[in-house]
């Protein structure tokens, strides 16, 4: 072997090394990269209760699709701001994120009563989350959000069920015993409880027992039989009432600073999102059980006296949700525009499911009375 052939070998095996050492540095540099958790922090606006966990089930699926390299630090209310304080602080970048809905920053427009806590228009929060995700509703959401100067992204999801109209000291059998009385409410709904009225007291859902067992109010409502009954609601009264058209379609919000979230690797945005979407299922199939559970409790550990509410109630809720409606309109074109994207929406998709879902009250009580 010549001197020149094997300088030529030791040149292309030293080359290969290093052609071999560059590739390591390729592959070892972004496993590197990937190894530094991002850790958002996302404060809830719940203290305990199935909505805290609900938040938490949120945040498992963010955990599960992202490994070790997206966490998000789920803080209980209080943690850092108030939950009046939320949205203000995930808008300055103070908390990366919230989980909460549309009725707690409502003072800021009240617009966003119709994201959660507006009208009823034969739908229910399933079909709310329909129009967000598809009948233009999310957009007219990122509107709402420039208009307000907010640097913040959401999502929606966990439709709710129509919330009850809740606890009084007697029976409520006629829509004209509602005058008068001190009630908690929250969002639009207050406005048009006002107008059937009620003296309407907006509070946070731990001071609203202590509020009725004090006197302060007469009646209130929450969300739904289990919450009501975490809160010791039936320590205070024995009258509780399903059914109403003050809150009959909400979900919740989780909301993230839009600079911190578009600094995000593509993937992990998606993965915030279809958590988010993941979730939508789950809350139902999970909470629906719960609070049929909680209801039979209530009703056969703690004496309570459940009642539909009577379509005179209801009836009345709709004729003043009509003029508030109204009101609102004639001075915010916002307001208007998406009432109108709304009905739209709700007349067209429910045609179809009225017309097409059987009167399942009657299959019902063909099997269990």
């Amino acid at each position: 072997m010549s001197k020149k052939t094997s300088s030529r070998r030791k040149f292309l095996k030293g080359a290969g090394l290093a052609g071999t050492a560059a590739v390591a540095g390729t592959i070892a540099a972004p496993n590197i990269a990937l190894a530094k958790t991002k850790v958002l922090k996302v404060q809830a606006a719940w203290g305990g209760g199935i909505f805290l966990e609900n938040a938490k089930s949120y945040v498992d699926r963010v955990h599960a699709m992202a490994g070790k390299d997206l966490k998000i630090d789920l803080l209980s209310v209080n943690s850092v701001v108030k939950t009046s304080q939320m949205q203000d602080a995930v808008h300055r970048g103070v908390l990366d994120g919230a989980h909460y809905v549309p009725a707690y920053w409502y003072s800021k427009s009240k617009a966003a009563s119709l994201f959660g806590t507006g009208p009823c228009f034969g739908w229910s929060a399933q079909e709310l989350l329909g129009w967000i995700h598809y009948g233009g509703g999310m957009e007219l959401f990122n509107e709402l959000m420039g208009s307000l100067g907010l640097n913040l992204v959401s999502f929606f999801n966990s439709p709710m069920p129509a919330q009850p109209l809740g606890w009084f000291k007697e029976e409520i059998k006629d829509s004209s015993q509602m005058k008068g009385l001190k009630y908690r409410t929250v969002g639009l709904a207050a406005n048009v409880l006002q107008e059937m009225g009620m003296s309407v007291v907006q509070l946070p859902g731990g001071e609203i027992q202590p509020a009725m067992k004090s006197g302060l109010i007469d009646a209130a409502e929450f969300n739904n039989p289990t919450s009501d009954k975490d809160f010791g609601m039936q320590d205070v009264s024995k009258h509780y009432h399903l059914a109403s058209f003050h809150q009959s379609q909400e979900a919740f919000e989780i909301t993230f600073n839009k600079k911190t979230f578009d600094r995000l690797p593509q993937e992990h945005q998606a993965i915030l999102r279809y958590a988010s979407e993941a979730e939508n299922s789950n809350f139902y199939w999970h909470n629906t059980l719960r609070y049929a559970d909680d209801l039979i409790s209530l009703k056969e550990k703690s004496g309570v006296n459940v009642y539909r509410t009577p379509d005179s109630v209801m009836k009345d809720q709709l004729k003043a949700w009509d003029i508030i409606v109204d009101q609102i309109s004639a001075e915010d074109p916002f307001f208007a525009k998406v009432i109108k994207s709304q009905k739209g929406y709700a007349k067209k998709v429910m045609d179809y499911l009225l017309l097409n879902q059987p009167d399942y009250s009657l299959a019902y009580k063909h099997h269990f009375g």
